[in-house]
């Protein structure tokens, strides 16, 4: 085992311990910060933190009542958000499924998507989805009577926003003949925004008072579905990856 100096800068410590000592923190992982809201800024925070960390040093993670989980996790929360929303409120579910044939977000092809990872589009969505899923159900539910079956198949739908008209997949159970986004206020669909739709969990809660960021200033604010999966998105670092940044472990997200 190799000596320790006690002048020697302390962010090299590591290198001072036999590689076989430490190896196992290879294996360990830790959040380094909360990066926020990317939004079209996707692809760039992934290549700075490839640059950064490595493509296997880094990873999103989610911090849900105490424990770190992976997205896949934590997108539970984020739809289970949609299914109390959409459920205490029968009124918007008839109007979406009588006037709407399909949802989107930031462009029309996310109706196309229809799972939460998303390693290739330009920005995430997930809004849309969890109301394609929760609609789905429905047509399932006896108790839903208003939301019925229909054909999975491609149609001319009319975006109830600039009045295009778009051939695209019809959702099911939406038998309308209009495209509703889901996005700003001035967006049709504002009523089924992320910032809108209050997270179902109040454990699910949390806030940084120093950050102000578009979610917090709509809808439900702090309280909403957005803000539980921004402010508990963390990025989660292999410690030796971390280590390697010496003086750098001050702000391993600078830059983002």
């Amino acid at each position: 085992m190799g000596g320790y100096d006690a002048a020697m800068d302390r962010t090299d410590w590591w290198r001072h311990l036999d590689a076989s000592l430490v190896a196992p923190l290879g294996d360990t992982w830790i959040p380094v910060g909360s990066p926020g809201f990317a939004g079209a800024a996707k692809a760039r925070w992934r290549e700075r933190l490839d640059e950064r960390f490595g493509a296997d040093g880094w990873r999103y993670a989610h911090i849900v009542r105490g424990e770190i989980v992976p997205p896949t996790v934590a997108i539970v929360e984020y739809e289970a958000s949609y299914r109390r929303y959409l459920r205490d409120r029968p009124a918007l579910v008839r109007f979406l499924v009588s006037v709407c044939g399909n949802v989107y977000d930031y462009a029309v092809d996310n109706v196309h998507d229809d799972r939460y990872e998303q390693p290739d589009t330009a920005m995430n969505h997930y809004q849309d989805i969890s109301v394609r899923r929760v609609i789905a159900e429905l047509v399932d539910d006896p108790g839903w009577p208003d939301v019925r079956a229909t054909p999975v198949e491609d149609v001319p739908l009319v975006d109830l926003g600039d009045g295009r008209t778009h051939v695209v997949p019809r959702a099911n159970g939406f038998r309308g003949r209009h495209l509703l986004q889901i996005r700003e206020p001035t967006s049709p669909g504002f009523m089924l925004s992320p910032a809108v739709v209050p997270v179902h969990d109040a454990s699910l809660i949390s806030t940084l008072p120093a950050r102000t960021d578009w979610y917090h200033s709509e809808g439900a604010g702090h309280l909403s579905v957005e803000a539980f999966w921004q402010m508990s998105k963390v990025v989660e670092v292999r410690v030796d990856r971390f280590l390697e940044l010496g003086e750098g472990r001050a702000s391993p997200l600078d830059g983002l």
